[in-house]
């Protein structure tokens, strides 16, 4: 079944529960700050298990104590969708374990 792209609105409504994330263009993105390399590089390995869980992929920048995180739906034409905030969602779940901020 295709994924369908969000609205604006949708979008809008969605990210009001996701503090810190914002659209880029067609992407959703957000950055972490955390308290060392040693730390961004093991939320980055966290990450990835989450996205190989819900089989999506973001673009993962790893910094020296910051990660950031960019993600659209390829399978819906490159726009934001349902699938990207389930990820967001997940992401930021994980967050505060990793002392992110």
């Amino acid at each position: 079944m295709p994924v369908a792209p969000l609205s604006p609105k949708e979008i809008e409504d969605r990210l009001a529960e996701l503090p810190g994330w914002s659209v880029d263009g067609d992407r959703l993105t957000r950055s972490f700050r955390l308290g060392s390399h040693f730390a961004a590089t093991a939320m980055v390995v966290h990450v990835a298990q989450v996205q190989e869980e819900l089989n999506h992929h973001s673009d993962l920048t790893l910094g020296y104590n910051t990660l950031s995180l960019s993600v659209n739906t390829h399978s819906a034409g490159g726009v934001v969708t349902e699938k990207d905030f389930e990820l967001a969602h997940r992401v930021q779940d994980l967050a505060p374990g990793h002392g992110a901020s």
